[in-house]
């Protein structure tokens, strides 16, 4: 195929953030593999970005409806405020392959216009069981109501994906769960920023948690790692990450020897990954597959997690496994008092040079998408 639609549910630049670093490092692999893509994006918070115009065909903006009421749609507030006409228009230009990001961009996909389309749904992760889990950490009253209202509305919607063709799931697990209600499910393993695998030539004494944490899910984790293990460790814990909350930062300052690290950069980030002897990634969200867990392997050295964030992703032998908070302080004693060696380096760099390779990965789609686009014409 040379041509083809991706939706995107917000503009996947500057890539910071999971979702967005999948579509902006698809989209680059696409380019590089000679696929002209059309980029349809939904705006909000972002401004327009250039690169994805040297990148694209073509990029249409649009603007996020954000209702003041979430509870007034029978659809989930993050389908039906992404619902646009103009959008449906201009898909309707040409009869190339879509492919729909999220269940976010789904509000089309059973449009009668694009019966004879192949339709793609990229599942970034189960939503309505995210939502729940979400729900579930929130102390907001209002928030906490609605994310089980939002879960209880996209476990509903999920059935529409049915009409997609294909459905790429990125992380096994999430196969899995996809499988039992429809067909043609595949892996599809998440795009990212890295080419080169390995830590910093010269590391430095410290343990890092990074994340978003203005989300639930980071902000209980971090807190987790301040209050429960690190709270009697004699070891520099940094919490790197926007948007955190009064609790965690009042939760740092009482432990000497943990620092948060707020209104930083992307690269930032990653240099602190690259130099950190230990890099610490708790979850307590076991959906989906953490791009940040992938960052970390890629470009740091030890690297600790739950049973959670690493159950039937495939990278389970690059990870050391603690399940509770007196497990990841043993992990943390015996990683400070020994180098990450070449053996475990080599190791990694075989396993992600096969399974997370971006130029692979997209001659995968693309050779998904081709089954079905033949019978279509």
């Amino acid at each position: 195929m040379k041509e083809l639609h991706l939706i995107s549910f917000n503009v996947p630049y500057p890539a910071d953030y999971g979702g967005v670093i999948d579509v902006f490092y698809k989209i680059k692999a696409l380019k590089k593999a000679g696929v002209k893509v059309h980029l349809h994006t939904f705006q909000y918070g972002r401004e327009e970005a250039d690169i994805l115009s040297s990148l694209c065909e073509e990029v249409y903006y649009y603007k996020r409806k954000l209702y003041k009421d979430p509870f007034f749609s029978k659809l989930p507030y993050i389908v039906a405020t992404r619902a646009n006409d103009e959008l449906l228009s201009n898909l309707l230009k040409d009869r190339h392959p879509i492919i729909f990001e999220g269940i976010h961009c789904c509000y089309f996909i059973d449009n009668p216009q694009l019966e004879n389309r192949v339709k793609l749904v990229r599942m970034h992760n189960i939503e309505h069981i995210y939502y729940k889990n979400l729900a579930k950490i929130e102390r907001n009253f209002f928030k906490k109501y609605f994310f089980y209202k939002e879960s209880e509305r996209l476990k509903k919607f999920q059935k529409q994906i049915r009409f997609a063709d294909l459905i790429a799931a990125i992380s096994p697990d999430d196969e899995k769960i996809l499988k039992l209600k429809f067909e043609n499910v595949f892996f599809l393993p998440p795009f990212h920023a890295n080419e080169h695998i390995g830590p910093a030539k010269k590391v430095e004494e410290y343990a890092l948690y990074h994340g978003n944490l203005g989300v639930g899910e980071n902000n209980e984790a971090a807190l987790y790692l301040v209050k429960e293990v690190f709270n009697d460790l004699d070891y520099p814990l940094i919490i790197a990450g926007n948007n955190p909350s009064k609790e965690l930062r009042e939760a740092v300052e009482q432990q000497p020897n943990s620092k948060l690290v707020d209104h930083t950069s992307t690269d930032k980030i990653d240099e602190l990954i690259s130099k950190a002897k230990i890099n610490i990634l708790p979850t307590f969200q076991g959906t989906g597959m953490k791009l940040k867990l992938i960052n970390v392997l890629f470009k740091g050295g030890h690297c600790i997690v739950n049973r959670k964030m690493v159950h039937n992703t495939g990278l389970e032998s690059l990870c050391i496994q603690a399940n509770n908070a007196y497990a990841m302080k043993h992990a943390v004693e015996a990683c400070r008092n020994k180098d990450f060696s070449q053996a475990e380096l080599e190791h990694r760099i075989a396993y992600l040079n096969q399974a997370f390779n971006n130029q692979v990965n997209a001659q995968l789609l693309l050779a998904q998408i081709a089954q079905f686009e033949s019978v279509s014409v």
